[in-house]
């Protein structure tokens, strides 16, 4: 570990004071949540070591342990293996402590989210088609390159997937719905990445990007919120299938 990343380790064990015995893991996470939301802690800094994040905290490494694996999920760190956990880059990746623990527990609180990420889509998607540059354009048109080269690799193809998206949720010049909109992402992340188990369903997921692309490029208002309307209650039923079928 070089003495920057041992430096920052030290001071993040130093801030997370111990908790009260029989706290369970979502305090534990929660705990380490509001402090990777405080922005006293960089994105892309290496965490501690499970044993001094447990140290810290008074807990057992366990209750560490599971915490940063459902934070993984939530896409709020990254394990990169033989090297060690790291916060993800990027505020946006974060969640707002308004959009924390709870959501994410439950099926009508899912099925909620799957609706309201369906509207806020939509609103991001007009707004990019009067806002929406050639650069960001470029981007997309690589998105979905990669999302065609990969159609028997859905891991990688989900990663251009949400690529795509964001590049929507930022062109539509909102700050406020770009974040909401990577909160909700992060939130149904497991669901997403389980929501493409086919070629299949991929293929048809490219077609769907395809027309939102052809829509943007030509700047059809109209096209660009029926295209997004129609792929969102396709991804929808997708998504919402692989969240029943676990249930």
């Amino acid at each position: 570990m070089s003495a920057n990343s041992a430096a920052a380790a030290a001071h993040m064990t130093a801030a997370l004071a111990p908790m009260e015995q029989g706290s369970v893991v979502s305090e534990v996470a929660e705990r380490l949540l509001a402090y990777f939301t405080s922005g006293d802690i960089a994105p892309g800094t290496r965490l501690p070591a499970e044993r001094q994040l447990a140290a810290s905290l008074g807990v057992g490494r366990s209750a560490v342990r599971e915490a940063l694996a459902a934070l993984e999920i939530l896409g709020i760190v990254i394990v990169r293996p033989g090297s060690g956990t790291y916060l993800r880059d990027g505020v946006s990746e974060l969640l707002p402590r308004t959009l924390s623990w709870g959501l994410m527990l439950g099926e009508p609180r899912t099925r909620e989210l799957v609706e309201l990420r369906s509207g806020l889509e939509v609103q991001a998607v007009e707004l990019a088609a009067a806002r929406i540059g050639d650069e960001a354009l470029a981007r997309m048109r690589s998105n979905l390159d990669s999302m065609e080269a990969n159609l028997d690799n859905l891991a990688a193809f989900v990663e251009a997937d949400a690529a795509f998206h964001k590049e929507i949720a930022a062109s539509s010049g909102n700050q406020v719905l770009q974040e909401l909109l990577q909160s909700i992402r992060s939130l149904l992340r497991i669901w997403v990445d389980r929501a493409l188990t086919d070629e299949g369903h991929a293929a048809a997921a490219l077609k769907e990007h395809a027309a939102i692309f052809a829509a943007l490029q030509a700047r059809d208002a109209s096209a660009v919120t029926a295209t997004m309307r129609s792929h969102m209650e396709t991804a929808s039923r997708r998504l919402l299938a692989g969240f029943d079928a676990a249930q």
